[in-house]
């Protein structure tokens, strides 16, 4: 919806860009500037350079780009990666995945982004269960850091892997999407809605998402893709091979929450 009007936005209004994190966020809202693009998503890390590492944020670096937002309207979310285990159980490196999202919530404040995209992990299939539970209070800790700081985290449903493979995400199919929003409910925990992940479990994108009625008020940030690049927004709909109508779809949802 248009912010505060209660009126539903265009569905051009409501395409967004995922910059990655390998390029200065600077370049990026020049980008989405100049083609008139209104949502951004970004990580901060990004290899080998890593210019938007966190340490880089400095009061005047964070003063300019917070300005360029607001002169161009454009919105600013924050994407985790998805190789950072938030289900590590290892003591030493547990203690660095807590960090890693609080590091994460504390920059959304400073940088004024509405939104934090993060995972579930994942697991070495012989320690599952110890990997969900880390996975699952590890988030709720982090959700009620969000809660307490004026952030919103949106869990990402991730991707299946091939049948044979050792390691595998965690919230990649319903059962286990839908315990992370079962037992966690918060305003501060939405859920980002990846299609092209969907399109990989048997239930297919129409019958995830139907799945994941309970959850569908949290979904704010739906994510399709074509065969070479991301395309995302509180409503994105840039896809292939029939993908784009339950895009279009979802977006539908995340626009009136």
């Amino acid at each position: 919806m248009s912010p505060g009007d209660g009126r539903l936005m265009p569905l051009r209004q409501r395409i967004g860009v995922d910059l990655g994190g390998r390029r200065p966020l600077e370049e990026g809202l020049a980008w989405a500037a100049a083609k008139d693009v209104h949502y951004v998503d970004v990580c901060l890390e990004g290899a080998p350079e890593h210019p938007n590492a966190p340490a880089t944020w400095t009061p005047a670096r964070t003063a300019a780009m917070r300005a360029t937002c607001e002169r161009h309207g454009i919105r600013l979310g924050l994407h985790s990666s998805s190789a950072v285990n938030v289900a590590e159980t290892s003591p030493l490196l547990a203690e660095a995945a807590d960090r890693y999202l609080e590091t994460y919530i504390d920059l959304a404040g400073r940088l004024g982004a509405g939104w934090i995209v993060v995972h579930g992990g994942y697991h070495f299939t012989g320690d599952y269960a110890a990997r969900r539970a880390a996975s699952l209070e590890r988030l709720r800790r982090a959700t009620a850091l969000a809660e307490r700081a004026g952030a919103r985290l949106l869990l990402e449903n991730l991707n299946r892997e091939p049948e044979h493979a050792e390691v595998r995400y965690l919230a990649y199919n319903l059962e286990e999407c839908r315990e992370y929003f079962a037992r966690i409910q918060s305003p501060s925990l939405g859920w980002a809605f990846t299609v092209n992940h969907a399109h990989l479990v048997p239930e297919g994108v129409a019958g995830f998402l139907d799945a994941m009625s309970d959850a569908a008020a949290r979904c704010a940030w739906p994510t399709a893709t074509d065969a070479t690049r991301s395309t995302c927004a509180p409503a994105r709909a840039r896809s292939t091979s029939g993908r784009c109508s339950h895009a279009s779809r979802a977006g539908d949802t995340a626009a009136t929450t």
